[in-house]
Order: structure tokens, then sequence, then C-alpha cells
């Protein structure tokens, strides 16, 4: 059974989203703020976060900047569905996923099932498959990555982005093609969850971020991987 840990001050939707998950089949643990939510984090050892922006003692924003620090267990953000700036803040912190308000419960769970089994096939890794490329070595046997023989921390999403670009080396993928590979699920042509994404696996691989070599932006398709001849991309 699937640990989750609810980090949300109102106790009312706490308690709805617990009994729904519960009903899902998800063992719940609530947290009524940001500081309850860090300390619990080690004890309760969740597989996922469900994490409020709105708090009363510190952001969402510094809880999921913390939790990055501790771990690279999948984070569902919450937020209403007019905080834009607060959605791509929330993503760009660390976060994986997000859900606005009010919360559909059947959608929260499917994306829960998505995140969740990307982290276990993520562990799986891939035996004997390794790709290379400026610089960058996946290594899909241990599920690391290595920039110039030193390995970078990502998160599983950020792993799985860069694992969908290594499989299509030199090829323009756009942002509905990643949605559907990389989360599992239709966001209905929602491109911030990809940019965000695209903009935080920037910075851990690129020597500079705002003048990227590795993933390049087509304007109006996607992104793509370049990759020259004599590098190895998904072998």
């Amino acid at each position: 059974m699937a640990t989750l840990l609810f980090i949300e001050d109102d106790p009312n939707i706490r308690t709805a989203l617990r009994l729904s998950l519960e009903d899902e089949g998800y063992r719940v643990e609530e947290a009524p703020d940001g500081e309850a939510g860090i300390k619990a984090f080690p004890q309760v050892r969740p597989d996922l976060v469900l994490l409020d922006l709105r708090l009363p003692d510190m952001s969402g924003f510094e809880v999921c900047r913390a939790l990055r620090r501790l771990s690279t267990v999948p984070i569902i953000i919450v937020t209403a569905q007019t905080d834009t700036h607060d959605l791509v803040v929330g993503l760009e912190a660390g976060a994986d996923d997000y859900v606005t308000k009010p919360v559909n419960t059947k959608e929260l769970a499917a994306r829960i099932r998505a995140s969740i089994r990307r982290t276990h096939l993520a562990g799986s890794g891939g035996i004997g498959s390794v790709s290379t490329f400026g610089g960058i070595e996946v290594r899909r046997d241990l599920s690391v990555v290595l920039k110039g023989g030193v390995e970078i921390s990502l998160t599983r999403t950020e792993y799985d982005l860069l694992c969908e670009f290594a499989d299509h080396p030199n090829m323009v993928l756009s942002r509905d093609q990643l949605l559907e590979r990389v989360w599992g699920y239709e966001y209905l042509g929602d491109s911030r969850l990809v940019d965000a994404h695209i903009r935080r696996l920037r910075v851990k691989i690129e020597d500079q971020p705002d003048s990227p070599k590795l993933i390049a932006t087509v304007r109006g398709m996607g992104y793509r991987l370049l990759v020259n001849a004599t590098d190895r991309a998904g072998s």
C-alpha cells in the first residue's frame, strides 16, 4: 500500500481528500502546515507528497524546495485555478505535477498512480542501456545521470524527460507527446508543465542554461535533443 503525505492547513479539505484517497487504496498521513510536513517527512517516508501552496507558516514553495533537498519523491502541488504564477513557481521549485482546486478526486487519484508508477519504473533501471551526448551520460542500469563524470541530482520526472529525449535523438518532440509519454496521460494542451521541467532540466545539464546547446526549442513545434554523430544516444 502506497503512503501519501498531505500538507494542507484546511482540516475540511484534508479530511475529505484523505477519506477519498483511502477509498482508492492509499494510506494518507496529514500535516497542517509546512514545518509539520517537513518534520514528518523522514518519519512517514511517503511514496508521494501532496502539497498545498497556501500554508500559514511558510510558503508551499519553501516546503517544496526543502523536500527536494531531502528526496526525489514525487510532489504534486495543489493550487487555485487562477494562480498561474504560483503554479509555474511551484513547478520550478521542484514539483512534478499539479491539481487545481476544487480537486477532482478521481483525477487526483489517476495522477498519483501515474507518478508512483513512473517512480517504480525508474527505480527498476534498464540493464545495459547507456546514452551519452554533450558530456552527459545517462546510465539506465543505475538510473543515474553524469555530467563530466560527476553524478547530478534529477527528480524522477526530470530523469524520465531526459530519457525520452535520449530515446529520440535529434527528433522534435511536441509538448503533447512529452505530456503523454512522460506524465502518462493528457493535460488538454497545458504546456506549462513541460516548459517548467525543461527549464529545470537545462539548469542541471546545460553549461549555459539561457543559451542551451543540448535541448533546443523548436519554435511552434516543441523541443529537440541535439546529438552529434559521434555521440551515442539510446544505445
